[in-house]
């Protein structure tokens, strides 16, 4: 066993939310790759740089397509929510062996605003030109929409290290029938390496109903599974171990 694995965090994050995972692959002996999006290696308790806001996820994936080159063959691309439809972009450009989706992000085309995903972003989605400017979540958004199944010393120390996140890229993701860009389209057809697909019964940003979508949309490349104790936080909430030892037999 072995190989590459790239991992792609998601939204007011960075690479260290894969340590756990990371302890799990390197011990099967896989090399892990973890890079940090542009801009958000930053002091969570500093003001951000404006830049963050008008960041589109067409930037990120630019800079991950050019870190995966410099690779030389096509890793096993990892991504979690945001991260997950970062990594569904990149492997419809045929750059990945695999495709690992935990709770993505859901693309162009599907319609993801229920009253659960409206609620977790209810004060960016309220503030005007949010779709311009740096944006973070407050703790109880962060609470309800992800981290529930955590304690609350992990809450605390988790939302400590949340940085601050593209406006744009937040537009790209819910508005994008107003996108001119089209940035968080992908092509489905493109898509023909195997790609698991990992959803959380509970998750109230990233929706399991919503998953659904996506799977039927990637059709017989998918083996879709639907973890019903489980919510959006599938990176260290209680059972995290479990789901990355499924990633690691599914890969096997």
């Amino acid at each position: 066993m072995g190989g590459t694995l790239f991992m792609i965090h998601g939204m007011w994050g960075g690479g260290h939310l894969w340590d756990l995972y990371r302890s799990v692959f390197e011990g099967r002996g896989y090399r892990c790759l973890a890079p940090t999006l542009r801009y958000h290696d930053a002091d969570p308790k500093a003001p951000p740089d404006p830049r963050v806001g008008v960041t589109s996820l067409l930037d990120y994936a630019e800079d991950l397509e050019r870190e995966i080159r410099q690779l030389g063959e096509p890793p096993v691309i990892l991504g979690h929510s945001m991260g997950g439809l970062l990594a569904l972009m990149l492997g419809s450009r045929g750059l990945a062996s695999r495709l690992v989706l935990l709770t993505p992000a859901s693309p162009r085309g599907i319609v993801a605003l229920r009253p659960s995903v409206i609620r977790s972003f209810w004060s960016g989605m309220t503030t005007w030109g949010f779709w311009r400017k740096p944006y973070r979540q407050t703790y109880g958004e962060a609470v309800y929409s992800m981290m529930r199944l955590l304690s609350e010393e992990e809450r605390r120390k988790a939302y400590e290290r949340f940085v601050f996140e593209s406006g744009r890229a937040a537009f790209e993701i819910g508005f994008w029938p107003l996108d001119r860009r089209r940035a968080s389209a992908v092509d489905f057809s493109a898509v023909t390496c195997p790609v698991l697909l990992v959803a959380g019964g509970q998750d109230r940003i990233t929706p399991a109903p919503v998953q659904r979508k996506t799977a039927r949309r990637l059709g017989k490349v998918v083996t879709y599974r639907e973890l019903p104790d489980h919510a959006h936080w599938v990176l260290g909430e209680p059972g995290w171990e479990d789901v990355a030892r499924m990633v690691a037999d599914w890969l096997a």
